[in-house]
């Protein structure tokens, strides 16, 4: 089952980094977060990749053309007027990547329409470039597959960070808690998946997958939630980007499942 990723947008809320850069070209622990992703899909067995790329996207591009420079050691051999470039200790990934230019100003759901070729009439998952987890993909796709709708949405309970002051509709306050589990609101954390039929939900380039695409699924009663419980973080902003840095460096990142 092939995996497409978002990974056309601007990037705004992370400026700092994204004025540079596509934001899934982003480096965590030297690598794009991009690639973190991808290990994170290929570590549970899936490595067909359909990116959709939008802005600044000949970097994606460069980047994948140039993979084996990027991970392994290389010769540069013009001795005897030579031009040879040798390459030692390969670190091939067992990938096939189809880079797609959807487009500079296209929203989310038009981006996927515009792959729809590359998916054909076949289910495939979907998620975002700038979020890592510790998502179980076969169990989404069982959840998915026992459910017989079109559309599946993995949500995350992201809770709230400090204590809750509980309080009547008058104002007065009746206690005083630390957080639970059950505080905060599930949102989509993306790790989707899809019956080809979703297509027929798109309208074209306009379309926002979220405002557009799931909400005529929802209507039709055709979308259904994954609950994760497990680690997720999106990399929204530079004090995020930093936090998954930290985690990186420090040998405890909840989303590395898979062996150097």
């Amino acid at each position: 089952m092939k995996v497409v990723i978002l990974a056309g947008g601007f990037g705004t809320r992370i400026s700092e980094e994204s004025a540079f850069r596509p934001k899934p070209m982003i480096e965590i622990g030297g690598m794009p977060i991009l690639w973190h992703i991808m290990k994170t899909y290929s570590a549970q067995g899936f490595h067909e990749f359909v990116i959709c790329a939008g802005y600044k996207q000949h970097m994606i591009k460069e980047w994948f053309a140039d993979y084996f420079l990027h991970t392994s050691d290389i010769t540069f051999d013009y001795t005897g007027g030579k031009n040879e470039i040798i390459v030692h200790d390969k670190r091939a990934e067992p990938w096939r990547v189809t880079v797609v230019d959807t487009g500079l100003n296209t929203q989310t759901g038009g981006r996927v329409k515009r792959i729809q070729n590359y998916i054909g009439d076949e289910p495939f998952m979907l998620t975002y470039g700038d979020a890592v987890g510790d998502v179980d993909i076969h169990a989404l796709l069982e959840f998915h597959k026992a459910h017989g709708r079109i559309g599946t949405v993995s949500m995350y309970n992201f809770g709230q960070n400090k204590g809750v002051v509980e309080a009547g509709s008058d104002g007065e306050i009746t206690a005083f808690r630390e957080k639970s589990d059950m505080d905060g609101d599930l949102i989509n954390i993306g790790f989707m998946v899809f019956q080809p039929e979703v297509f027929d939900c798109i309208d074209g380039d306009g379309t926002i997958l979220e405002k557009g695409t799931l909400t005529k699924l929802v209507e039709r009663k055709q979308l259904m939630g994954y609950v994760h419980r497990g680690y997720w973080q999106c990399m929204d902003t530079l004090r995020e980007k930093q936090q998954l840095e930290q985690l990186w460096e420090s040998g405890r990142a909840p989303w590395k499942q898979w062996e150097e």
